[in-house]
C-alpha cells in the first residue's frame, strides 16, 4: 500500500509539473519594459507626414473673392439620384491630384509643381508662392493641402490584421497595433518589422524593439503613409498545434493514472 501511495504522489507531482510547464513562457510580452529607467530624448517635435509618389492630394485655395480662387479649385461633377423622389441631382467634388513617380503634380494655371518630399506646410507655401502673381494683393489667398488617403497596414500576429485609414495623418507604431487589436501572446515584440518605401520607390525593412522604451525616440516610431507593420510569430505559435495535442494527451493519461492509483489505494485499505 505504501508503494501505491508513492505512485499516486508521483503522478500528482507529474501532473502539476505539466501544468506549470504548459502555462510558463519565456517570451517578453510587455511593451516599453525599461520605461522607469530609460533616459529619453528631451527634444520635442510634432511629426508631420511628407508627400510621397502615388499619394493623392486634395488642394483647396480660398480667397476673399470666391470667384478669384475658382480657377485653382477644379471640381468633378457627380450625379446621383434620391431614392424617394428619383430626382437627379449634381454634387461638385474637388479634383484630387496624383503625385507622379518623380514627385510632381499638374496644378491648374501654374502647371507642374514638385511636391514630393515636402511636408503639407511646405507644399502649401510653395503653391501659395506660385499662385500669388495671378491674384490681386487684396485677395489674401489661403492654401490647404490634405492627403486624400493616408493608410498603414498591420499584418502577422495581431488580433485583426488589415489596412487602416488614418484621418488625422499622424500615427505611431503602438497606435497602429492598437487599431489592429494589439499583438497576440505569440507575437515577438522585440523584432517587429517595418516595411517602408522611400521617394525613389526603394523598399527598406527596419526592425523595432517594442520592449525597449527608447523606441519612442526612434525615427521609425511614427509611421508614414503606406507603411507595413509585420509582427513575427514566435516558436510557440508555429508549434502550437503539436504542443496542444501532446499536452492534452498528457493531461488525459495522467488523470487516468491518478484515478486508477487512487482507486487501488482505496480498495487495499
Amino acid at each position: 500500500m505504501e508503494i501505491l501511495r508513492k505512485i499516486s504522489s508521483l503522478l500528482i507531482t507529474l501532473c502539476v509539473t505539466v501544468i506549470l510547464v504548459s502555462c510558463g513562457s519565456s517570451s517578453k510580452v510587455a511593451y516599453l519594459e525599461n520605461s522607469p529607467s530609460a533616459v529619453l530624448s528631451e527634444k520635442g517635435f510634432l511629426y508631420e507626414a511628407r508627400i510621397m509618389p502615388k499619394d493623392e492630394l486634395t488642394i483647396v485655395v480660398n480667397t476673399v473673392t470666391p470667384s478669384a480662387a475658382a480657377p485653382f479649385n477644379l471640381t468633378i461633377p457627380t450625379t446621383f439620384s434620391a431614392s424617394t423622389s428619383r430626382l437627379m441631382t449634381t454634387q461638385q467634388n474637388l479634383q484630387t491630384y496624383l503625385v507622379d513617380n518623380v514627385g510632381n503634380i499638374n496644378f491648374p494655371v501654374v502647371g507642374s509643381l514638385k511636391v514630393g518630399g515636402l511636408t503639407k506646410r511646405e507644399a502649401e507655401q510653395l503653391i501659395l508662392e506660385k499662385i500669388r502673381p495671378y491674384l490681386a494683393e487684396s485677395e489674401n489667398p489661403i492654401v490647404t493641402v490634405r492627403l486624400s488617403r493616408f493608410s498603414v497596414s498591420v499584418l502577422g500576429e495581431v488580433l485583426t490584421p488589415g489596412n487602416f485609414i488614418i484621418t488625422n495623418e499622424r500615427i505611431n507604431v503602438l497606435e497602429a497595433l492598437a487599431k489592429a487589436g494589439d499583438m497576440t501572446i505569440y507575437g515577438i515584440r522585440d523584432r517587429v518589422k517595418l516595411v517602408r518605401e522611400d521617394s525613389l520607390g526603394r523598399k527598406h525593412i527596419h526592425t523595432l524593439n517594442l520592449n525597449d522604451a527608447h523606441i519612442v525616440d526612434s525615427p521609425y516610431y511614427y509611421l508614414q503613409q503606406n507603411d507595413i507593420v509585420y509582427v513575427e510569430p514566435n516558436r510557440a505559435k508555429s508549434q502550437n498545434s503539436q504542443i496542444g495535442t501532446m499536452t492534452t494527451l498528457w493531461f488525459s493519461a495522467t488523470s487516468i493514472l491518478v484515478s486508477i492509483a487512487a482507486l487501488v489505494v482505496n480498495l487495499v485499505k
